[in-house]
This record gives structure tokens, sequence and C-alpha cells, in this order.
């Protein structure tokens, strides 16, 4: 089956180039893009390719048949368009949620005791230790928001590895986390008790800024929030005002609401015109990575197999294990 892979990079080249007959594009798949799909019956996209209605359209006119999701999100994905064109969808459920719990536990410690500041300083031979003073991470009250395989994972690491005390929130509760301590509570609740929030759900409408100015405001003061999950799950300009006034101790990003302008792209010679991003990164008690918490070996080798896997049982006839359907709307406990 010939295959057109858009939003390429060298990483991905490297782990999907056994398949046969694929065709790379570095450019993101979007309605100015579309009509380089044409002709293939499958094309395989990422996070920030915009799979949207027009898209959908075009892409059935060309002849393609399958969309392969070399991820776990789908929020970028009109899935309703997409069985109405006859289009087949299908995802990476879960292709290593270690590297993104890992990476998480990761950003919590290298923002509460502030690595990032101390490895700039050492760079300019500034071994003062002022202002570098964190805090221990155990006995902390972490509040996981959502308990699917990655947030899963969060939860038991920093209930067993480190002592602390976990807060859990999701619609769906994770078998064996209540036995190892970990209590279960709404999101408001555990935001009230928590010292850190962990962010692990999915994008949907339910979910979308479920990080507002009111959460904020009901939340404990000094809080310190990290997002590896789906950037527009927190409100931006209310996490600013939050670090403005201190409400908010520190915050640790791999996502962005608005990354698909910015992120996987060298814009260091660029002049980037998102005022808000900008100004995130101002504080000395941010740190923002780009969308990196899932680029392992072990997870880009995952993605590639499934991935592939998926389209030769299409082109077989064979069942797709991994195909997104309607009732894959509701909210699940997959977080990435």
């Amino acid at each position: 089956m010939r295959v057109a892979v858009f939003g390429t990079k060298s990483y991905d080249r490297r782990f999907l180039e056994a398949a046969n007959e694929t065709f790379f594009f570095e450019a993101r798949l979007d309605d100015t893009t579309v009509a380089l799909a044409e002709g293939f019956p499958a094309i395989c996209v990422f996070v920030n390719d915009l799979v949207d209605k027009t898209v959908i359209l075009r892409l059935a006119q060309g002849g393609t048949r399958y969309v392969a999701l070399r991820c776990a999100g789908y929020n970028n994905v009109d899935l309703k368009a997409a069985e109405e064109a006859g289009i087949t969808v299908v995802r990476v459920p879960a292709y290593s949620p270690h590297a993104v719990a890992e990476f998480t536990i990761g950003l919590m410690l290298a923002l509460d005791r502030q690595i990032h500041r101390a490895w700039a300083r050492v760079r300019e031979n500034n071994f003062a230790l002022d202002g570098l003073i964190g805090r221990n991470l155990h006995e902390r009250t972490v509040a996981v928001i959502g308990t699917g395989e990655i947030g899963a994972l969060v939860a038991r690491s920093l209930r067993l590895g480190f002592g602390c005390t976990v807060l859990a929130s999701d619609p769906v509760l994770h078998e064996g986390l209540e036995d190892i301590g970990i209590r279960y509570m709404p999101v408001g609740e555990a935001l009230a008790c928590a010292d850190i929030v962990t962010l692990h759900c999915p994008l949907t409408p339910d979910t979308r800024h479920i990080i507002d100015a009111a959460a904020l405001a009901s939340a404990r003061d000094g809080l310190m929030v990290v997002n590896t999950s789906r950037g527009a799950l927190i409100d931006t300009a209310a996490l600013v005002e939050a670090l403005k006034s201190r409400k908010v101790r520190g915050v640790a990003l791999d996502v962005y609401e608005q990354e698909a302008d910015l992120f996987f792209e060298d814009l260091s010679n660029e002049i980037v015109q998102d005022d808000l991003f900008q100004r995130l990164l101002t504080f000395p008690n941010v740190i923002v990575t780009g969308h990196q918490a899932f680029l392992t070996e072990e997870a880009l080798s995952a993605i590639a197999t499934t991935t592939l896997e998926s389209l030769a049982d299409a082109e077989a006839g064979r069942p797709l294990l991994h195909q997104i359907g309607r009732e894959r709307l509701r909210p699940s406990k997959t977080s990435e």
C-alpha cells in the first residue's frame, strides 16, 4: 500500500523506513497541502496535522481510504466526516506510556528543584545557590487528573517511589490504584488539597480548559502545574495571571494550546507572533518543552510497528484492532 506520511522529521523516517512505497512530506497536513495526498490510498498523520471536514472531503476525492494516526490522541480529526466519507481512521493507543510518565516526573523534579535555572547559571560560571531552594517531592500531595495508562504510571511512581499523597480524578477508576492508597475525588476537591497537579486526560469538550481561572482560584496557594497531555486542557491566559499573582508556584509544560504553529519547527531565526506564549517564557518558574515527552527509541519503534501493522491489516482485509469509531468520541481512559 502506498502511504503518504505528513509532518515527518528525521526520527519519524528512521522508524518508518521499513514501509514499502512510503513517501515522506515534512509539511503538515491541512487544506493547503492535502493535494499531496492525491492518489495515496493511505496517509499517516501526527498530532498537529489538521484532518477536519474540508481535508477529509479532499482526501476522499483523491482516493484516500485510510488515515493512520501515529499517536493516541485524535482531537485533530473530524471522525464524523471521516465516517460519512468512508474513510477509516486508526491510531496508536498506547505506544509507550512509560516514556510520557517518566518525562512527567522529570519535569516535576526539574521545576521544583530548579534544575533548569541551575544548569543555565553553571554555563555562565555562576555557582551561587541563592534563589535555587526547592522542596522535597516526598510527602507532597499530588493531584493526577486522568488515570489512563500514563496517568496510572505517574500516580504509582509518585505514591510508591516518592511517598507522595496521591489524589486521582477520572470518570473511570483504574484498577489497583486505590489498593495502594490513592484516593479518587472530583477535580475541584483534588485541586483544593494538592501541592502539584499533573494532567493526563484526553482533550474533549468536557476537558477543554479544565484548568481555567475558576479552577486556579479554588486551588491551594502555591500550586505547581504540570501538563504532558494536551495543551488546551489549560487556559493559558488564566495560567499567566495566576503566575503573575503568585497563586501558582511554577509551571512545566510539554504541550501548549496553540502549539500547532510553533512546535516541531526551528523558529530560532523568526519573530514568534504568539504574545501569550512569549509572556509565558518570561517567567523564571516556567519550563516549556516542545512536545517531546513521547520521544524515546522504544516509543518511536512501537508507533512505527503499530501503524504499519494497522495498514497491513487494512490492505489484507483483516479486522483493525485500533480503528476509531464514532463511539470513541466519548471521554476515555487513554490520555496520550
